[in-house]
C-alpha cells in the first residue's frame, strides 16, 4: 500500500456517497493549489490525466 492510498481510503470513507461535479473538484483543486503552490505540478499532472481519460499518455 502507498503511503497516498490511506488519503484515498479515507475521502472514500467520509464521502464516498456524495456526488460531485467535475466542476466542483476543478474548484476545490484550484483551492487547494492557493493554499499549497508547491502541488502546483502534481495537481496539474493530475487534473490532465483525468481530462484525458482513456487517452494515450503522450509524455
Amino acid at each position: 500500500m502507498y503511503f497516498t492510498d490511506r488519503g484515498i481510503e479515507e475521502l472514500v470513507q467520509r464521502r464516498g456517497e456524495e456526488t460531485v461535479t467535475l466542476e466542483w473538484l476543478g474548484e476545490q483543486l484550484r483551492t487547494f493549489v492557493d493554499m499549497n503552490p508547491e502541488f502546483e505540478t502534481p495537481i496539474e499532472r493530475l487534473a490532465t490525466w483525468l481530462a484525458r481519460g482513456d487517452e494515450d499518455d503522450e509524455d
